[in-house]
């Protein structure tokens, strides 16, 4: 297993005696169609498979006291794929939630979403939105999964929000600040990003967390989603604890 990483810096995180672990991790689940081509299997097989490496990593997260957990589900530019694909991955969205949101409500999990998952129908997206109401009060860990989702349309649409509060003069252009712009996106209310790890062996964001990434720390790995596993995400944690961080200072 091999990882292109971000250059090391020269403070460590704080973490006292123990390895430091991250709070908010998110992961781009890549390899699912490879996974399936290369045992001969339709891509829907590797998507169950990956929704199998989802169950393993949320516990690995819990177990290691993950805060939250972002994962890239459905990305704005997966509608290019065919209507067979796009039809099999939501109809494992929905036998999916069926079958894990009781245990997700008992395990403590909080689900939420971001992008924008009402373009699935009505019908997956009041499944989605029941499924958040009932795990929201949970808080041992948060599940932010990104469905439909694009970080420049993110960050298109948070500058649309500010530049309309301008206009209404509840703002001047001058009080439009990084803390204001992170503060409209749709990740405002979510600890800051860590950690990011992408698996399949791409070295590349794919229009994820863009804003969010600026100082996270980057783990790539030759894995293939479908066969993630605890000890893989252990694996990237302990490649974080060993980073050491300054967020642009000495």
């Amino acid at each position: 297993m091999s990882e292109a990483v971000a250059p090391e810096t020269t403070e460590t995180v704080a973490g006292g005696g123990d390895p430091a672990v991250p709070r908010h991790v998110a992961i781009i689940m890549d390899g699912n169609g490879r996974w399936a081509k290369k045992k001969g299997l339709p891509r829907v097989a590797g998507h169950r498979e990956g929704a199998e490496a989802v169950r393993r990593t949320l516990k690995a997260a819990v177990e290691a006291g993950v805060e939250c957990l972002t994962l890239y589900a459905f990305s704005s530019e997966n509608w290019r794929r065919s209507e067979e694909e796009v039809t099999d991955l939501k109809g494992l969205m929905r036998f999916y939630l069926e079958r894990e949101l009781e245990e997700l409500a008992r395990e403590g999990v909080r689900l939420r979403f971001i992008g924008e998952p009402s373009a699935f129908g009505p019908d997956l997206w009041e499944r989605l939105q029941l499924a958040a109401a009932r795990t929201a009060g949970n808080d041992t860990l948060t599940l932010n999964v990104a469905l439909n989702y694009g970080s420049q349309q993110e960050l298109a649409r948070a500058a649309q929000i500010l530049a309309q509060e301008v206009a209404e003069g509840l703002i001047t252009p001058d009080e439009i600040t990084v803390e204001r712009l992170g503060g409209v996106l749709q990740t405002a209310e979510l600890p800051p990003l860590d950690l990011l790890i992408r698996t399949s062996g791409e070295v590349r964001l794919s229009n994820f967390l863009l804003w969010q990434a600026a100082y996270a720390e980057l783990v790539f790995l030759d894995l293939l989603w479908p066969d993630f596993d605890a000890q893989a995400f252990k694996g990237a944690l302990g490649t974080f604890a060993k980073r050491q961080r300054r967020f642009g200072g000495r």
